[in-house]
């Protein structure tokens, strides 16, 4: 296969994360990246080897060379680079959240639509072999009928005025940040539940403690219930560590996850699922792989571009509906 080139708008740690994958992709590898700095532009591609450092987004999309785009900058400056990225004819890798509402996640979508260019939304642990083996458990059966799921991605930092995650005009607080994922890994198990890739909650109620200087929401949870009568609880913050796993409850035993966001950024991302059935004593299944998921994401993408198609055919990847549905509950958790 004639690997995808890649170009990334926004070096930070997450596209850092991502230039690494590239390097162990099997479908692409990365030729440019760009940022408003051209000193930064450079200092980032001078550690990977022959990538152009172009000081402006712009001069990327310019660039005939660049086939597909990583958007990496800050939440609220996605639905922009969607918009320009998709007129300019490249393909687009975006960062999560799509947007900071559902209305840019539409309007992101409808970009896509419109220039025919294949769009994911970069979660990339739902492109690694563990989420897809979650999903072939639940309908074997193993564990009955999905009844409960409680998903929680949270960390404790320290509140500090210059960061992102603490500012509102950046999309800031844990939900966007990091409540994301829970989310869509409740939706997917209670899709999948109901014989559907995904599924949208029928009710949302949710509880977020905002902080009195920031005004962003340092922790949250909220409870939803999904057709099938299944509930799901999802927590998320940016003030508190929690215990970030996944469990899944049905009326025969129970899935865990102990590292259900496969994030590490080097090294390899081995995936683990304990499996417990009726009164059988707990099967622990292992899923090696060598490199991160940031890897996986990356052919995942480069497999769809080069097959034509705007959109993953990766059976838990997510697609442009799939996106919508989770970005309307996340409007809902935060109101």
């Amino acid at each position: 296969m004639d690997r995808v080139r890649w170009g990334i708008i926004g070096p930070g740690a997450i596209a850092e994360a991502f230039a690494n994958g590239l390097k162990d992709s099997r479908t692409g590898r990365l030729c440019a990246v760009a940022s408003r700095s051209a000193a930064r532009a450079a200092a980032f591609a001078g550690r990977f080897g022959a990538v152009k450092a172009c000081g402006s987004y712009e001069a990327l999309l310019d660039d005939e060379e660049v086939e597909a785009v990583y958007i990496a900058t800050p939440h609220p400056m996605h639905l922009e680079w969607v918009v320009k990225t998709a007129r300019a004819g490249k393909h687009e890798l975006v960062e999560k959240p799509i947007g900071i509402d559902a209305a840019q996640a539409e309007a992101a979508v409808d970009a896509a639509r419109r220039a025919n260019v294949f769009m994911m939304e970069a979660f990339m642990y739902r492109c690694h072999p563990q989420t897809v083996k979650v999903c072939e458990i639940i309908r074997t059966g193993a564990i009955g009928e999905v009844r409960m799921i409680s998903a929680a991605f949270s960390f404790c930092s320290g509140y500090n005025p210059d960061s992102r995650i603490w500012a509102k005009a950046f999309g800031g607080g844990g939900i966007l940040d990091v409540g994301v994922y829970p989310v869509s890994m409740a939706r997917l198990v209670a899709g999948v539940a109901n014989g559907t890739r995904f599924a949208d909650p029928v009710s949302v109620k949710g509880a977020v403690v905002t902080h009195p200087v920031a005004g962003v929401d340092c922790h949250a949870s909220a409870v939803m219930e999904f057709k099938g009568g299944i509930v799901a609880s999802v927590s998320t913050g940016i003030d508190v560590t929690l215990e970030n796993v996944v469990r899944i409850f049905g009326s025969k035993g129970s899935i865990f996850l102990p590292d259900p966001w496969l994030c590490k950024r080097t090294g390899r991302q081995d995936g683990r699922i304990v499996v417990t059935s009726g009164s059988a004593k707990p099967e622990e299944i292992e899923l090696p792989f060598e490199h991160t998921s940031y890897a996986l994401e990356a052919d995942v993408c480069g497999e769809a571009i080069r097959a034509g198609l705007v959109q993953p055919v990766h059976p838990t990847a997510m697609t442009w509906d799939d996106t919508l549905g989770n970005m309307r509950v996340i409007d809902a958790w935060r109101a």
